[in-house]
């Protein structure tokens, strides 16, 4: 594997640094966030977005941010198929992205190991650098970062505290979410949105039940799937903050 860095940038005691994982001929194209003046070792949060999102959508920069102001943590994320700098230059976006992911989940039978695969690797990589080392791991993901994300929760031992949600048990993989939530042991922080358009309360509920950890925890409000409220994000960073910190 090739780890190479395409930027760096500070910006109030937080920095950034963009990045491309090679693994073999696949480019995984991410984001490395950490505190602009510490050493290693420190717990590590990988982010999932949504899809139609990327790396560096609005509510991933924001709980990356908290994560290393306000304990420290290092946070990475990467972009999911068919989004961010994956994504041919020359695609329409918007909603057409949604689409195109809709179609890929459909299809591509390899999808979640390909980027289970790609998730071990950053994981590999990051927790070689000195300023992030080999610290406890968390996993943060709504949504698409639920669909893609429970499966490398499952399947990666170091991951010690996870927050899923916006996802029920439903869509083309969903055998595979039943499998790989009953495999789940880490403590999970699960978020529901009450009126979810996309995915039904009765649907998230079935995936929470599914979960194999003996401590998890629901929290559902009122709202459709994209409301989530400050206090989530709140409970979010704080759950998070309060396992890897241990």
């Amino acid at each position: 594997m090739t780890l190479d860095w395409l930027g760096d940038h500070e910006s109030e005691q937080v920095r950034e640094r963009r990045f491309d994982l090679w693994r073999h001929d696949r480019r995984v194209p991410g984001v490395l966030w950490t505190p602009s003046d510490a050493a290693g070792p420190r717990p590590l949060v990988l982010l999932g977005h949504g899809a139609s999102g990327s790396k560096r959508q609005d509510y991933v920069l924001s709980m990356a941010r908290r994560f290393v102001r306000h304990h420290g943590f290092a946070a990475a994320a990467v972009d999911g198929p068919v989004h961010g700098d994956r994504r041919d230059p020359a695609s329409p976006a918007g909603q057409r992205v949604f689409l195109d992911f809709a179609q890929v989940w459909s299809s591509d039978a390899a999808m979640t190991d390909a980027m289970v695969a790609d998730y071990v690797s950053v994981l590999d990589e990051l927790q070689g650098l000195e300023d992030v080392g080999a610290g406890p791991v968390g996993w943060w993901g709504l949504s698409m970062g639920t669909i893609l994300g429970l499966p490398f929760v499952a399947a990666e031992p170091r991951v010690q505290a996870c927050v899923l949600g916006l996802m029920g048990m439903t869509g083309p993989t969903q055998e595979r979410i039943r499998s790989d939530a009953s495999a789940v042991r880490c403590p999970v922080l699960f978020l529901v949105q009450w009126d979810d358009e996309l995915f039904s309360r009765e649907t998230a509920f079935e995936l929470f039940g599914a979960l194999g950890s003996a401590d998890k925890r629901l929290h559902a409000v009122p709202g459709s799937h994209g409301a989530v409220t400050e206090e989530e994000w709140e409970a979010s960073e704080g759950f998070l903050a309060r396992y890897l910190q241990k």
